[in-house]
């Protein structure tokens, strides 16, 4: 086995915005460097550093594959197991080809949900994919959804070349957990992964858990970035924290796309609701997560004839906002978002929240349905 390049040779890291110097290795990231001074919240870095949709691309006649890594994941002090670290899948000419477990390395030891107490420092641990087609061949190694990744060594027992130009169309999206998607069964099982491979699209998800809530840096982000397709879906981060009033909120989404569309005046943008959520569809936030393990409301739903919002409201919203500026805007669409998940699939929400697997995977289907068909917002 040979030592590969992870930085500056043959091997394409895409889906990250940057990359971080560790002790062990790299770390990618989903938003540019310059963002962490724009935010004081650690959440907000913690779940960018999870790497949705980044994956490792290169060319190679190897017949094995060794990916070391250096994971983190958290351990409630009441559980004798840390939580699942999640899934390296390997694709091989599009095709998936093997999943591995993803090691187990640091440990975050919590009293409860969010509330880190210790590091037990880890160490770097290996998969193996073995087997592989013979000749060359074009590989992509995507690494878990749900959990910080530090990339420490690849190695291959042939040829490793950069991965040649595939001329398909990059899509970025932006929203919550539920794009974010921490529980698919895999990383190439997340919604937006799902949906671009079947409208034969590259994404860059830009989805963060519990932050998706119209920052001004992810809209430079997105502003900045090359893009094709562009999409946001905006809600539910926005009710369950009571983030904005009715007053606030509206000038907010269109800030948000007055920014994009100063860098991309013209590519197709598709403004997502939220998918259904019964616990907040007409009471409004904030929530918290009962003894249950299920999402509940706070909110007094009387407040929301005096500003509040509730999804009801954020719907009607986004959709006015829509219309409005599609007089101006053609290239601007709007999708309400019970479309890839309805009321009537409420068992699909284990938590009261987030989708199942499985129903993460219809989603993606239904989007690609609405959005890469003929005379669809993305054609």
């Amino acid at each position: 086995m040979r030592a590969v390049q992870l930085v500056g040779g043959p091997v394409e890291l895409r889906g990250a915005l940057d990359l971080e110097t560790t002790a062990a290795g790299v770390m990618p990231r989903r938003l540019p460097a310059w963002t962490k001074e724009q935010y004081q919240d650690p959440s907000v870095y913690g779940v960018t550093v999870m790497p949705s949709g980044v994956r490792l691309v290169f060319r190679t006649d190897a017949r094995a594959l060794e990916f070391e890594v250096l994971t983190s994941t958290g351990q409630l002090d009441a559980d004798p197991h840390p939580r699942p670290t999640g899934m390296l899948e390997l694709l091989v000419d599009g095709a998936l080809a093997g999943r591995r477990q993803a090691p187990v390395g640091h440990v975050l030891r919590m009293a409860g949900p969010g509330s880190v107490q210790r590091l037990v420092p880890g160490k770097p641990g290996t998969v193996r994919f073995a087997g592989l087609p013979a000749g060359m061949k074009n590989v992509e190694l995507w690494l878990p959804q749900q959990t910080p990744t530090e990339l420490v060594a690849l190695r291959a027992d042939g040829d490793v070349l950069a991965p040649l130009p595939d001329g398909r169309n990059r899509w970025v999206h932006h929203g919550s957990s539920i794009s974010h998607c921490l529980e698919a069964d895999g990383p190439t099982g997340t919604w937006p992964v799902v949906a671009a491979a079947l409208g034969g699209v590259e994404v860059i998800n830009l989805s963060q858990a519990g932050n998706a809530l119209l920052d001004p840096y992810v809209a430079r982000t997105i502003r900045d970035l090359p893009a094709d397709l562009i999409s946001l879906k905006a809600g539910i981060n926005i009710v369950s924290l009571s983030a904005f009033r009715l007053r606030t909120f509206g000038p907010a989404v269109h800030g948000f796309l007055d920014t994009v569309r100063d860098g991309h005046p013209d590519t197709p943008l598709l403004l997502i609701s939220p998918v259904s959520c019964p616990a907040l569809e007409q009471v409004p936030g904030p929530t918290r997560t009962g003894p249950d393990g299920r999402i509940a409301s706070l909110g007094d739903p009387a407040d929301v004839a005096g500003g509040a919002l509730s999804l009801t409201v954020v719907r009607a919203e986004l959709a006015r906002i829509v219309a409005a500026r599609q007089v101006s805007d053609p290239h601007l669409h709007y999708l309400d978002g019970r479309e890839l998940l309805g009321p009537d699939e409420a068992d699909d929400l284990a938590d009261g929240l987030h989708p199942t697997a499985a129903a993460y995977r219809r989603m993606g289907e239904r989007f690609a349905a609405h959005a890469f068909v003929q005379d669809g917002p993305f054609r």
